[in-house]
């Protein structure tokens, strides 16, 4: 399964994307909002170019989880491009996905460019998704598993 990610900011918007195994992220690009439909546009683009058959949405939690005014906004962006496409769309909080990403870029010596940190921090995002769903797999019993238990 391959998803992708996208952490929607003011002005730009990160995009990862997952190996087709479902298991590794990685940034690809990163974009200038423009209007929604624009957007939906490029994001739709991204999905069909790409064969996604998930996205995953970074939702800017506050400090203590709750939601705040960015993640209303974000729902509703997201909510839009839901009805748009034909794949589930996730919401993975994104709480210091952009710290993270930073750390990463000084790690690596490399700039820590406003455009570049977007498109890594969805890809922290989706690789925290993507081992979530990994633990999840890995903890939850195989159907042969389950008969045995029986």
């Amino acid at each position: 399964m391959r998803y992708l990610a996208l952490d929607p900011g003011d002005r730009r918007i990160g995009v990862a994307i997952s190996d087709t195994s479902g298991m590794l992220a990685r940034p690809l690009s990163v974009f200038t909002r423009r209007s929604r439909e624009q957007d939906q546009h490029h994001i739709q683009t991204l999905v069909a170019e790409h064969k996604v058959e998930c996205l995953v949405i970074g939702l800017p939690l506050n400090m203590d989880g709750s939601e705040g005014h960015q993640a209303a906004w974000v729902r509703s962006y997201a909510g839009a491009l839901e009805a748009a496409l034909a794949i589930p769309v996730v919401f993975w909080d994104e709480r210091l996905s952009t710290h993270e990403a930073i750390e990463i870029a000084h790690a690596q010596g490399r700039s820590a460019a406003k455009e570049w940190i977007d498109a890594v921090a969805a890809a922290v995002i989706l690789q925290s998704y993507l081992d979530a769903q990994a633990r999840l797999a890995a903890n939850s019993p195989s159907p042969e598993q389950e008969r045995n238990a029986q």
